[in-house]
């Protein structure tokens, strides 16, 4: 027994008030006249007052009130322990299901061990299965019904997602905070290693859950698999499309492996590569045959294995016809065309074609040709001044979502604003002519594709530069003296970069520098919006269904299995969808555009190491026993007991109603003897 608030065992010395209403109170008469004292006989007056206590029962009454109500206050309290707490424990069964489970009979076991657990099971008490993939998913309502309880238990699949026992040891707090009473959670897994959370505090549990695990195997597992594919997501020319493996050994030793590119279902190649002991290596496939339209792919080794399901990796390739971009230019500018062009094709894989087109000319034959809708995205090289027409349809066609690059050039600084862009022009810097004849990138944000996949715009040296207003855009890189050289800025649903320098070798030597190669690589990706189509998932990332201005398209998932699982209502709300399997998705939109999407399992659960038994024990709450490689089957790991605290304040305070209404009872009954005295 305990107190949560013995402080208020200072209240004891309340108790004096009853002893001095019947002991110290000293006795009081009312003089009354009389005729005369002569037949009194006179007497010596005591000088001691004899005291006693009066009305014992009623003392004894009101003390009693007083020291009940004290130990009320303090809050006393009885530990009880957990497995006694009766009918409201709780017996959880959480059984793994991750990717990991997949491996031999793993799953199989743990189903096993769950059952024999539920046979053990007391009638009276209650049961819930759950399993534990890519979250915490209920199968059962809390019951007593073992027929529906081994039912949920045999209908457990192993799924995709990858487990995290922090996500684990969170979620079952959540459940012992609201459970009328406690919990012992039996949990039935692999106890893969990679599972661990960063922190073994994120693993506490608190008090009214206990914990036993169930481990399924005992020791590491040799594992192969295809870690990673490096493939391109829309292809332009076959010939030019390089796939790259790593292929992958945990715990394994030195061996070949087969590796086989298929498409379609059907095997197009095939190389043998050395995996080291637990190391890796990589398979390069340097064309990739796939027809027009979207080709499923995959890579594949030959199994060796007890976890075959890692032996392939799924990716989706779109083979289309490459797409023209608009490169529009001063009638004296020669330069900016031909470096420009010959970057994007060395750089994209042939997946555009560049039409060069002076300003003259567009306002020759806007009105046949140079239409900025058919374009994929659009060049401002050094460009003076537009026909207005062709402004403003360049200018609806960025708002619709399209994308235009702008190259300042030395005619530009001599504008007001920026066409297009939008900003307005503070002056031109012409470095060529001060002291130090150029100047370099000061500031540049590497997370910014065009700049960090560019190694920053390092050593190239720039001799102009406009100077513009950068409010409302994102600045990726600056000049030393904080100049903006490139700027990027949402136009309606579109993009535009602004680049305040030239694409000739005049303004700067930027297109002589290697640099420039993946600067107009990621450009033209980034405005083309083709960086982020096909390609492949990991299971538990999010596919987005629909842009802003989509919101009244509606749309169709199909998933591995052929099922859609998007509601009438998602198909048309629903802005983005959680992948939970691997395979192949194919989204369709209302206006006829699909997409193909390769979906993988996290790699992290293809590491079958598992956790050490020591650790597995500390997690347990209980000394380490032996260790795995001597025990001759996996035993369960018994927290050690624990207490819930069960407060007592409230018998206390029934009691206290009794006494008072005795005491009142009581005095009453002294009160009316002493009126019928008087």
């Amino acid at each position: 027994m305990g107190f949560l608030a013995p402080w208020f065992f200072a209240g004891t010395a309340a108790l004096a008030v009853p002893l001095y209403l019947h002991l110290l109170r000293r006795h009081t008469s009312t003089p009354r006249p009389f005729s005369s004292l002569m037949f009194f006989e006179p007497r010596a007056q005591s000088s001691i007052r004899h005291r006693r206590l009066r009305y014992l029962l009623l003392l004894a009454l009101r003390l009693a009130l007083l020291a009940l109500l004290v130990l009320a206050f303090a809050d006393p309290f009885v530990n009880r322990p957990a497995a006694e707490a009766g009918t409201n424990r709780l017996m959880l069964l959480v059984i793994d299901n991750s990717f990991s489970m997949r491996a031999g009979a793993r799953l199989a076991g743990a189903k096993r061990e769950a059952i024999d657990v539920l046979a053990s099971r007391p009638p009276a008490e209650r049961a819930q299965v759950m399993t534990f993939g890519a979250g915490l998913r209920a199968l059962t309502r809390p019951t007593r019904d073992p027929r529906a309880l081994a039912s949920a238990v045999e209908s457990i699949q192993p799924s995709d997602g990858r487990g995290n026992f922090g996500q684990l040891a969170r979620a079952a707090g959540a459940l012992g905070e609201n459970a009328p009473g406690p919990i012992v959670l039996h949990f039935f897994s692999d106890m893969q290693k990679s599972a661990m959370p960063a922190s073994f505090a994120d693993l506490a549990l608190p008090t009214g859950v206990s914990l036993v695990l169930h481990p399924v195997v005992k020791s590491d597992a040799p594992n192969w698999l295809v870690e990673n594919v490096n493939a391109p997501g829309e292809v332009w020319d076959p010939k030019k499309a390089v796939v790259e493996a790593v292929i992958a050994g945990y715990h394994t030793p030195a061996a070949a492996r087969t590796v086989s590119l298929i498409v379609n279902g059907k095997t197009t190649q095939t190389r043998v590569v050395e995996v080291p002991a637990g190391g890796r290596a990589t398979a390069e496939f340097d064309s990739l045959r796939v027809p027009y339209g979207f080709s499923r792919c995959e890579l594949r080794i030959d199994s060796a294995d007890s976890l075959p399901a890692d032996d392939a990796f799924y990716f989706a390739v779109d083979r289309s016809d490459p797409k023209p971009v608009l490169f529009l230019h001063r009638s004296a500018d020669t330069r900016s065309p031909l470096y420009f062009g010959a970057a994007l094709a060395a750089s994209a894989q042939s997946a555009f074609t560049m039409e060069s087109v002076t300003a003259d000319q567009a306002l020759s034959v806007r009105a046949l040709s140079v239409q900025p809708a058919k374009y994929a995205f659009v060049v401002l090289s050094d460009v003076s001044a537009l026909p207005s027409s062709f402004e403003n349809a360049l200018l609806q066609y960025v708002r619709n979502g399209g994308g235009v690059l702008i190259a300042a050039g030395t005619s530009t600084g001599a504008r007001s604003r920026i066409p297009i862009f939008g900003a307005k022009i503070l002056g031109a810097r012409n470095y060529a002519e001060s002291g130090d004849r150029f100047l370099t990138v000061g500031e540049a944000d590497r997370s910014y594709a065009p700049v960090g996949q560019a190694n920053g715009w390092a050593g190239v040296k720039f001799y102009y530069a406009v100077n513009v207003d950068a409010a409302g855009a994102r600045v990726a890189a600056r000049l030393a003296d904080q100049t903006p050289l490139l700027l990027d800025k949402r136009v309606g649903e579109g993009r535009v970069l602004l680049f305040t320098s030239g694409f000739g070798n005049l303004t700067n030597d930027f297109p002589l520098q290697p640099d420039f190669v993946p600067f107009v690589q990621q450009a033209a990706y980034s405005l083309a919006g083709v960086e982020n189509r096909g390609g492949s998932r990991m299971v538990g990332s999010f596919l987005q269904l629909r842009s802003s201005k989509e919101q009244a398209v509606s749309v169709e998932l199909i998933d591995p299995a052929g099922r859609r699982p998007l509601s009438l209502q998602e198909a048309t709300t629903a802005l983005s969808y959680r992948l939970p399997d691997a395979g192949f998705y194919e989204l369709r939109l209302a206006d006829g555009r699909q997409d193909v999407i390769g979906v993988n399992a996290d790699r992290r659960e293809s590491d079958l190491a598992v956790i050490p038994a020591e650790t597995l024990s500390l997690w347990a709450s209980r000394p380490a026993g032996p260790g795995p490689g001597t025990a001759a089957s996996p035993a369960p790991m018994q927290v050690a007991q624990k207490y819930n605290p069960y407060p007592l304040w409230w018998y206390v305070m029934l009691l206290v109603l009794l006494v008072a209404l005795a005491e009142s009872w009581v005095a009453n009954l002294h009160l009316g003897v002493r009126r019928e005295g008087s």
